[in-house]
């Protein structure tokens, strides 16, 4: 592929799969100015598809660091009545929100005051689309681009075709006919969820070098794919790449300790040997070789941001692991190992879910947070199994490869 042919082809998967735009929607795409081509690529094509109107919102890294070191403390979390607005149209219109991720700089804010970068964020409007995706009134995705910063930081070098290269291999854009690969994709993943929904598991119990991590499951949950349909019946993907099967916990029941097999890229610095200690349910004891503060803070945002959130299964098969890279990108990294995260859940993950009322949901123990950090725990030496409401604990995942049947 010539580099216009592959930026053709990402931008058509974002459009036509990912977000599957609808004649006549709204679409909302979230980047920074480094994403700017493949921006171009996706409002040139969802125009072509019948967008109404396509609106680029720009974030900037270096702003972002400005705001930290000078911005009065009690702004931090403010949202602009703008953007409150149009989140708002976009679910009044069921509108749809592409976010591109690879950040330009990712360890740009790692030396600011890590209470104050981890509050920054724009608290209501972040509340109002967490609500909107999760109760499925918006059609949204997430997607990565590569560029200099991004290849830089991965490589040590901006060897940004290599990077292009892995991203191809892990969207399956190197497939004859990539929309097809993705539709066969999911059905497989759909039929692991499947399988898991029939065990019925009591817990999910993580297993490996500084890990031993039981799982609690609501009585409730199901397992997901990241195929989603809209209340309007329009599926789309929620995330490209996407090689998990995941559900929410319950919040009460998470128990023991977890190390992260990948470094943890967020919030403008990277984490690296990230060692976490839960009883309860709430994580208790944070430690890591960098980052342990970026983390302490983010887990202070709001009573659920030290509970867990969402649990997910990912195998060595993925194709995002057999790349060979660390990504220092979630979206990514994420779809390489099982991974866990810390603070909202997912209601869908719950049978019944969006129909229930916060008491109830509670009493299920869905765990309510602005905040949704996964991090990886899975790998070669992690084994994975689950625990029977009798206690009798299954193979899962072990070796690297996807045993349940």
């Amino acid at each position: 592929m010539t580099p216009d042919e592959r930026l053709e082809r990402y931008a058509r998967l974002a459009v036509e799969v990912a977000v599957n735009l609808q004649p006549g929607q709204f679409l909302r795409i979230n980047a920074e100015p480094e994403h700017l081509p493949l921006v171009r690529a996706i409002g040139r094509i969802a125009y072509e598809r019948g967008a109404r109107y396509v609106e680029t919102q720009y974030r900037d890294v270096h702003l972002r660091r400005a705001r930290v070191q000078h911005a009065p403390d009690e702004s931090l979390d403010w949202s602009p009545p703008w953007t409150l607005a149009l989140v708002d149209h976009m679910v009044e219109t069921r509108g749809a929100t592409i976010q591109i991720t690879g950040e330009s700089e990712p360890e740009l804010l790692a030396d600011v005051d890590q209470r104050r970068a981890q509050r920054m964020r724009p608290r209501l409007a972040t509340e109002r689309l967490l609500d909107a995706e999760n109760r499925r009134l918006i059609q949204w995705t997430i997607v990565g681009y590569p560029n200099e910063g991004w290849a830089r930081a991965v490589f040590g070098e901006p060897d940004v075709e290599r990077l292009w290269d892995a991203v191809i291999t892990a969207t399956r854009l190197d497939e004859p006919d990539p929309i097809a690969a993705w539709h066969a994709h999911l059905e497989r993943l759909q039929a692991r969820a499947a399988t898991l929904d029939e065990r019925r598991f009591d817990a999910i119990h993580f297993r490996g070098p500084g890990t031993d991590l039981h799982v609690g499951l609501c009585d409730r949950h199901r397992w997901l794919t990241a195929a989603e349909v809209s209340v309007d019946g329009v599926p789309h993907v929620v995330n490209v790449p996407t090689e998990e099967v995941f559900t929410t916990p319950d919040r009460r029941r998470t128990e023991g300790t977890v190390r992260s097999t990948f470094p943890l890229a967020f919030g403008g610095t990277i984490v690296r040997g990230l060692e976490l200690r839960l009883e309860a349910g709430r994580v208790v004891e944070v430690r890591a070789d960098v980052g342990a503060e970026a983390v302490r803070a983010e887990m202070a945002t709001d009573e659920g941001a030290s509970y867990i959130g969402e649990v997910a299964l990912v195998d060595g098969d993925s194709r995002v692991r057999k790349t060979g890279i660390v990504f220092l990108d979630t979206l990514f990294d994420e779809n390489a190992a099982c991974h866990v995260a810390w603070g909202q859940g997912i209601p869908t993950a719950l049978d019944g879910g969006e129909e229930m009322t916060a008491e109830e949901l509670a009493d299920c123990g869905y765990n309510e947070s602005v905040v949704h950090t996964d991090f990886m725990v899975g790998g070669p030496d992690v084994s994975v199994l689950g625990v029977e409401p009798g206690g009798a604990e299954v193979p899962i995942i072990a070796d690297d490869a996807w045993l349940l049947s």
